[in-house]
C-alpha cells in the first residue's frame, strides 16, 4: 500500500474516532452549559445545525477540490474539525457550542474528499477494494471512539473533546507534511449554478419512477439519526448507564453493524434477492427496536445486538437496487440526489426525534424506539413497489 493511501486511511480512522468520542458524554456537557436536565432538544439542534451547514457548503467544497486540488480542501476540513472540538472542550456557554458545530459542518468534507482522492490515484479495478477499506477504517474508528470517549468522560467531562481536538490536529499535521496532491488543479471558473444544493432535487421530483427509492432512502437515513440523537440519553435514563457503559453499547453496536455489512449482504442478496434482503433488514431492526423499547435491564440491549445487525444487510442491497432505477446516463445525477436526501434527513430527523424524546422521557424513555420502528416499517410498502428491472437506456442529457 502506498504512502498516500496510508495517510488517507489514517485520516479517516482518526476522524471517526474523534466523532465517536463525543457521543457518550455530549448529554452531560449540555446539562452543564445549559443548566437543565432536558437536553434532548439541544442535541437535536446541534446535530441538525451541523447537517444544515454540511448540506449548504458540501457542493462548494466539492467544486473547490476540483479547482484548487484535494489537499487544501482536506486540510481546511481537518482544521475545522479541530476548531470544533476545541470549542466543545472549553466553551462555557451553549452558543459557543453551537458555533463550534456550525464551523465543523461548514468545513466537513473529509469523507467526500478522501473518496475523490482515492478515485484520483486508483485504477478502476482497485477502487472497490480501496473504498471497502475506507469504510472499514471509518467503522473501526467508530467502534473505538465511543468506548474511549466513555472511559475518558468518566474521568473528566471535557477530556474526550480535548482528545478529539488533539487527534484532529495530529491528523492535520499528518496531511500537511506527508500527503501529496492527487490531481492537477483546474484553474477554470466554477459553475455557480452547480453549487445549488436544491438543483438535483428538482430533477428527481420530475421523474415519478425514482420517487419510491428516494423515499426509502429518506426513511432509512432518518431512522438512522435516532441513534446518535437519543441513544446516550436513553441509556442514562432507562438504565442509569455511565459514560463507559454508553460507549460500550455503542461500540458493540458498531462491531455488529461492521461485521454484518462486511460479510452478510452478498450471501443475503444471492439467497433472498435484493428486495428480500432489504425486507429482512427491516424486520431485524424492527424486532430489535421493539425489544429495546420494553427492555428493563441493560444486558437485554447487548443480547439483541446480533438481531439489530441484520439491518446491515438492507442498506447495501438498497444501494444495489437503487442503481437499477435509472439508466447509465443518469447514474451520477441520481447518486447526487440520494446524497442530498441523506443530508436533508440529517437536518430534519434529529430535531423530530429529540422533540419526541422530550415528550416521552419522563413517562417511558423506551417509547422513542417504538416511534423509530413505526417510521421504519412505513418503508415496507415502498420497498415492495420498487422496480427490479433495469430501465431502458435513454440518450445522454444535452450539455
Amino acid at each position: 500500500m502506498n504512502r498516500s493511501l496510508i495517510v488517507i486511511f489514517t485520516a479517516i480512522l482518526l476522524d471517526a474516532v474523534g466523532i465517536g468520542l463525543i457521543f457518550p458524554i455530549l448529554p452531560a456537557l449540555l446539562r452543564e452549559v445549559a443548566h437543565t436536565e432536558d437536553v434532548a432538544p439541544y442535541i437535536g439542534a446541534m446535530t441538525a445545525l451541523y447537517a444544515v451547514m454540511q448540506f449548504l457548503f458540501a457542493p462548494v467544497l466539492g467544486a473547490l477540490s476540483d479547482r484548487l486540488g484535494r489537499r487544501p480542501v482536506l486540510l481546511l476540513s481537518l482544521a475545522g474539525a479541530a476548531v470544533n472540538y476545541v470549542f466543545l472542550a472549553f466553551a462555557p456557554s451553549l452558543w459557543l457550542l453551537l458555533l463550534g458545530r456550525a464551523i465543523a459542518g461548514l468545513t466537513s468534507a473529509n469523507i467526500s474528499v478522501a473518496t475523490a482522492y482515492i478515485t484520483d490515484i486508483s485504477p478502476e479495478d482497485a477502487r472497490a477494494r480501496r473504498f471497502g477499506l475506507l469504510n472499514a477504517m471509518f467503522g473501526a474508528g467508530f467502534i473505538v471512539g465511543p468506548v474511549l470517549g466513555g472511559v475518558l468522560g468518566d474521568h473528566w467531562l471535557r477530556l474526550p473533546f480535548m482528545a478529539a481536538a488533539v487527534l484532529n490536529a495530529g491528523n492535520l499535521l499528518l496531511a500537511l507534511f506527508i500527503l501529496p496532491e492527487s490531481r492537477t488543479p483546474d484553474r477554470g471558473r466554477i459553475d455557480l449554478a452547480a453549487l445549488n444544493p436544491l438543483r438535483p432535487l428538482r430533477w428527481a421530483f420530475s421523474m415519478k419512477s425514482v420517487l419510491p427509492v428516494i423515499a426509502v432512502f429518506l426513511l432509512f437515513s432518518a431512522t438512522g439519526e435516532a441513534y446518535g440523537t437519543c441513544w446516550a440519553l436513553w441509556g442514562g435514563d432507562a438504565f442509569h448507564w455511565n459514560g463507559f457503559s454508553i460507549g460500550l453499547s455503542l461500540g458493540a453496536f458498531g462491531i455488529c453493524q461492521t461485521l454484518a455489512q462486511a460479510f452478510l449482504p452478498g450471501p443475503a442478496v444471492r439467497l433472498l434477492g435484493e428486495r428480500g434482503a432489504i425486507l429482512t433488514g427491516v424486520a431485524g431492526v424492527s424486532a430489535a427496536l421493539l425489544v429495546m423499547a420494553f427492555a428493563t435491564q441493560g444486558w437485554m440491549v447487548f443480547a439483541i445486538m446480533p438481531v439489530f445487525a441484520l439491518g446491515g444487510i438492507g442498506v447495501p442491497a438498497l444501494q444495489s437496487l437503487a442503481t437499477r432505477q435509472v439508466d447509465a446516463n443518469r447514474q451520477g445525477q441520481f447518486q447526487g440526489v440520494l446524497a442530498s436526501v441523506i443530508s436533508l434527513a440529517s437536518i430534519v430527523a434529529p430535531l423530530g426525534f429529540s422533540s419526541v424524546y422530550f415528550v416521552v422521557r419522563d413517562a417511558w424513555p423506551g417509547a422513542i424506539w417504538l416511534t423509530v420502528a413505526a417510521l421504519y416499517l412505513t418503508s415496507v410498502p415502498l420497498v415492495l413497489g420498487l422496480r427490479l428491472a433495469k430501465p431502458q437506456a435513454s440518450p445522454a442529457p444535452a450539455g
